[in-house]
């Protein structure tokens, strides 16, 4: 009876939208292209550790076009990022590797413009993404991954209380050639409500104060 109640929460057919005042997010789509190709074309470097790139108008045009089928065939949830307070799209995100038997998912493939990095956006977005990821989908555990060398979006999800548990050694092959080791990191339900959701809550207001 819980895998059959587990399997309702998690829908990939609504266009779920999340907002708050600083940040929307929504279902990426295909029309989105125009949206995103400035950050394609004139920020290459965004994708230097991603397995999947869209550096390029082309590589972009597959990237929109590999989200919309991975999305009905629900294996991942891809949005787009509008930063309300720039009034502009800022970037993606995704939910991937959705297990509804085991009641986890990954969150990741994450990039933002580099205007947009560093600005509290990303705080914003983790917690609307965990936050429907725990209380909408009643997911048990939200995992994260990395290129092991990827400083910057390690420091990025330490900071939003993601505990490490270790590295997979030469895991995944890389876009240019060689593998990469991948650090995983993750948050569990009872750490997000024994913590860790009032602790994003407060580095938020914070980082509207400044």
């Amino acid at each position: 009876m819980s895998y059959n109640k587990m399997k309702t929460h998690i829908d990939f057919t609504n266009d779920h939208i999340l907002e708050n005042d600083n940040v929307l997010l929504r279902p990426l789509r295909i029309s989105d292209f125009v949206n995103l190709v400035k950050f394609s074309v004139e920020q290459p470097e965004l994708w230097k550790f991603s397995l999947i790139t869209a550096a390029g108008a082309e590589n972009l045009k597959k990237y929109l076009q590999l989200a919309e089928t991975n999305r009905v065939q629900q294996k991942e949830y891809t949005f787009i990022v509008f930063d309300k307070k720039k009034n502009e799209y800022a970037g993606s995100t995704r939910f991937y590797d959705v297990q509804r038997d085991c009641q986890t998912l990954q969150l990741g493939y994450t990039w933002y413009g580099k205007e947009f990095q560093g600005t509290g956006l990303n705080k914003n977005c983790k917690y609307l993404l965990l936050e429907f990821a725990f209380e909408k989908w009643k997911v048990e555990r939200v995992e994260f991954r990395a290129d092991s060398n990827n400083e910057r979006s390690i420091a990025a999800m330490k900071s939003i209380g993601c505990t490490v548990e270790g590295v997979l050694r030469s895991n995944m092959p890389k876009r240019e050639g060689g593998r990469r080791d991948s650090i995983v990191l993750s948050i569990l339900k009872t750490e997000w409500e024994n913590g860790i959701k009032d602790m994003l809550k407060k580095k938020i207001s914070l980082s509207l104060k400044k």
